[in-house]
């Protein structure tokens, strides 16, 4: 199976966003660049941001995120972003009404159940756990090998928290990566066991 990794874009001090759920100038360094990452030609990063993350996203077959981001984002109009195969939305609701059956979005009850339905379905690929209230969750109950972040040189001083509402303490590894392109410095580390 692959393994887990809790991902996001983070400020400095620790949030993936404001207090109104804006990621402001956490998302700059994905437009700092030349290099289209993506086919949508308006996310260009440099070259050493490039080389990072599109090795990282070839290797992800599925996101875990929150019913809470899947609302923010409309399911990504049905179309998992980043050319990731399948989505796992945590959420205690249903999927919306009218939801295309067909969309690849996997809707479960509970951060574990998440982990096991997105581990079935990428394989051998990465699975991928968003920062936040679930990746804090994921964190908490042992579920997490690694953890990647792009740091942006912000200071929010409020928001939501790259690790939710997790209040025990986790150690990680050494930071094993650590890339500085422009606007962001890309870190990861492995969860100590």
């Amino acid at each position: 199976m692959g393994k887990v990794v809790m991902y996001a874009s983070v400020s400095v001090d620790g949030f993936i966003a404001d207090d109104n759920d804006q990621p402001g100038p956490l998302f700059d360094w994905l437009s700092s660049g030349d290099v289209p990452l993506d086919e949508s030609g308006y996310v260009k990063v440099s070259q050493t941001s490039y080389d990072y993350t599109r090795a990282y996203w070839d290797q992800v077959g599925v996101t875990i995120a929150g019913r809470h981001v899947f609302d923010l984002t409309d399911g990504w109009d049905g179309k998992p972003p980043s050319g990731i195969d399948h989505v796992v939305v945590v959420s205690h609701r249903p999927k919306p009404e009218g939801w295309d059956p067909e969309a690849p979005f996997h809707f479960v009850d509970g951060v574990e159940a998440a982990v096991v339905k997105a581990q079935e379905l990428a394989g051998d690929r990465l699975v991928e756990v968003a920062a936040g209230d679930v990746g804090g969750q994921a964190l908490a109950a042992g579920l997490v090998d690694e953890v990647r972040m792009d740091v942006a040189p912000v200071v929010f001083g409020s928001g939501k928290r790259y690790f939710g509402s997790v209040h025990a303490q986790h150690l990680l590894e050494d930071p094993d990566v650590v890339i500085q392109g422009n606007r962001v410095l890309h870190l990861r580390y492995r969860v100590r066991r």
